[in-house]
């Protein structure tokens, strides 16, 4: 794969193409101290982690004001979110929240050193914080789709809908959700992971 090419099919430029470099140079000084991704998954870097992420863009329609990404972590996606799309929506803010203190020094850090202005980082639980006027949520890697929904429902609106990256298991995380939970369920392919998808959810209603 050229990920030039790839980069750039998503109608990004040669300079965000440039600052998505710099992030994953960024990860890598990051990584070294730190675990934030494992080194393993770091010889794949671009497909596995910068890619999967970008591929969210494809589903963020014009107007989006305010995602929300829960479990910031090593910045997949909402980081690669946010340097595309400050070429592409520069008018969308995305709200990064990260419970432990050590990744929220590293995604400031990531923040500064590429200039991001539409990114704002809270150091806490979802759980214990107050938004209004999300149009997406987003989350890779954090908790089961069951607990993403409390989340979804505490945090959203009758507009929100999430946008989740999940493993080859998300067919008994949607069967557990839909014990506690009404959704629509729009299911894609990961265009970069035969074993993953990405999950639309909206329309998130608690069972009585």
């Amino acid at each position: 794969m050229n990920i030039s090419e790839e980069i750039l099919s998503y109608g990004l430029s040669l300079e965000t193409f440039a600052k998505l470099k710099k992030f994953a140079g960024v990860l890598v000084d990051w990584n070294a101290k730190m675990n934030l991704v494992s080194k393993n998954s770091m010889n794949d870097l671009w497909v596995r982690h910068i890619l999967d992420s970008l591929q969210l863009l494809s589903y963020l329609p014009n107007g989006v004001n305010t995602i929300v990404d829960i479990g910031s972590g090593a910045g997949f996606p909402a980081v690669v979110l946010a340097v595309a799309m400050a070429e592409k929506m520069p008018q969308t803010k995305l709200v990064l929240v990260e419970s432990i203190t050590k990744k929220t020094v590293y995604l400031n850090d990531v923040v500064q050193k590429l200039g991001l202005k539409n990114v704002q980082i809270i150091n806490s639980r979802v759980e214990n914080i107050v938004f209004k006027d999300v149009d997406v949520i987003t989350a890779r890697a954090v908790a089961a789709l069951d607990v993403l929904l409390s989340y979804q429902d505490k945090i959203g609106s009758g507009k929100t809908f999430g946008l989740y990256l999940k493993g080859k298991s998300y067919g008994q995380e949607v069967e557990n959700a839909r014990k506690n939970w009404d959704f629509a369920c729009d299911v894609a392919s990961n265009k970069y992971n035969d074993d993953g998808v990405v999950l639309k959810i909206s329309d998130v209603r608690r069972k009585k």
